[in-house]
């Protein structure tokens, strides 16, 4: 494989990695902001804009959109979370050309009035329908509980009453002042060619305006807090928790996401055999998530409501018993090969490999291949994941449940 980066004179950063023994390209806009870089007022804007980028351009009009990636077979779609929005395809590489043109005229899109309204109500009922499902519930929950006034603890979609009041001049000034050149990343993974993809950046991409967007970092420090939430319809209760983890930036990372596999990998871990194997929950889960200055540990617990305390004191357990007599030298090697494993088999994709690529940039600004994070991987040692538990233990420091339980007495 073979990577490139160039800069076009407004900003843009453009990522290509070749891959030609593979049988199709994909491409990427990774835009640097989310739901943390909305203010209060336009809260869920980020993820209401993604959907009216699919409504159209001066160009192309949304049922044209729909028709050309019908027809071109791509495989496309787009994803806002709390620090980026990333609209993304996979087209077979004769298509590549048409498609990408396609998607760098509807990143800004015309934004009608009654395209505006129309869509208006389809985020309401994605919001009522988050609404309905108690683990989406939980999540909105821990993170503004967590987060508290911190950006990160805004929900993605928004609420009702933000979303509700949302106007189509607040959107046009969100998208004017946020998606600029210098805050957007184009990944291309697969098979093409640096030559055509520069070819056709700089002809569809040279005139989009320049500047970048400065991201707040306010100060942060997560106060312990227990909130339940009751559903009487719920069949069981979802409790999920947050807590400190090692940032994007920190060499623990790759320590964390091992100790999170080594904990609760589906089959073969420690809250596998101690909840899920005995049939004390119906799933029990922990995983790393890497943020921008922060990092977190998210556990999730779905069980029997009568079988919540106990639950929750077995993972309590289990995450004291790592962090007092460390981690088994099996099973260390065992979860490092499931790594490796996933690491592979994701980049043998060009599309896993756009993945990769546009989060390294946008939190690190470097390229790793494949083989690179192998390298990282296999030098880690059980020390490693021995010191991370020292400066960030698996633990709970805010809890959330919704399902049949008021509270935990």
């Amino acid at each position: 494989m073979h990577f490139q980066q160039n800069t076009l004179p407004n900003g843009l950063t453009v990522l290509t990695e070749i891959n030609p023994s593979v049988q199709s390209v994909a491409f990427g806009f990774f835009v640097k902001t989310g739901s943390r870089d909305e203010t209060p007022g336009v809260s869920g804007v980020s993820h209401f804009l993604e959907h009216m980028v699919f409504k159209g351009s001066e160009k192309y009009s949304a049922e044209t959109v729909n028709r050309f990636f019908d027809e071109i077979g791509a495989q496309y779609n787009a994803m806002t979370g709390e620090e980026s929005t990333l609209y993304y395809a996979t087209v077979l590489p004769e298509h590549f050309a048409a498609g990408f043109e396609l998607f760098s005229s509807i990143l800004f899109p015309s934004l009608r009035d009654d395209d505006f309204s129309t869509e208006k109500q389809v985020i309401l009922e994605e919001i009522g329908m988050y609404d309905d499902q108690p683990s989406f519930v939980a999540y909105d929950h821990v993170m503004r509980q967590y987060f508290n006034r911190h950006p990160l603890g805004k929900p993605i979609l928004g609420t009702r009453e933000t979303v509700g009041a949302l106007t189509a001049e607040q959107m046009r000034g969100y998208h004017r002042d946020n998606y600029l050149a210098g805050n957007i990343t184009l990944v291309v993974a697969g098979k093409t060619s640096p030559e055509e993809v520069l070819e056709l950046v700089n002809r569809h991409c040279e005139h989009w305006p320049a500047g970048t967007v400065v991201r707040d970092y306010p100060p942060f420090a997560p106060e312990k807090a227990s909130i339940w939430l009751a559903r009487e319809n719920s069949q069981l209760e979802h409790v999920m928790q947050l807590a400190p983890a090692p940032d994007s930036k920190s060499r623990l990372r790759y320590a964390a996401e091992l100790l999170t596999v080594l904990a609760s990998d589906d089959g073969n871990s420690r809250l596998y055999w101690e909840l899920i194997d005995p049939g004390h929950a119906e799933s029990c889960d922990v995983s790393y998530n890497e943020l921008d200055g922060l990092g977190t540990y998210m556990t999730y617990l779905g069980c029997e409501a009568d079988e919540t305390r106990a639950n929750l004191e077995r993972i309590t357990k289990v995450y004291e018993q790592l962090r007092r007599d460390g981690v088994t030298s099996a099973e260390f090697e065992q979860a490092r090969n499931k790594v490796a494993t996933r690491i592979v088999i994701r980049g043998e994709r060009p599309m896993g490999r756009l993945s990769s690529l546009g989060g390294n940039w946008l939190y690190r600004q470097e390229y790793r291949s494949i083989a690179d994070d192998l390298a990282v991987l296999r030098a880690l040692t059980v020390n490693d994941l021995n010191d991370l538990m020292e400066q960030f233990p698996l633990s709970q420091t805010v809890t959330v449940g919704v399902g049949p339980l008021a509270s935990l007495d």
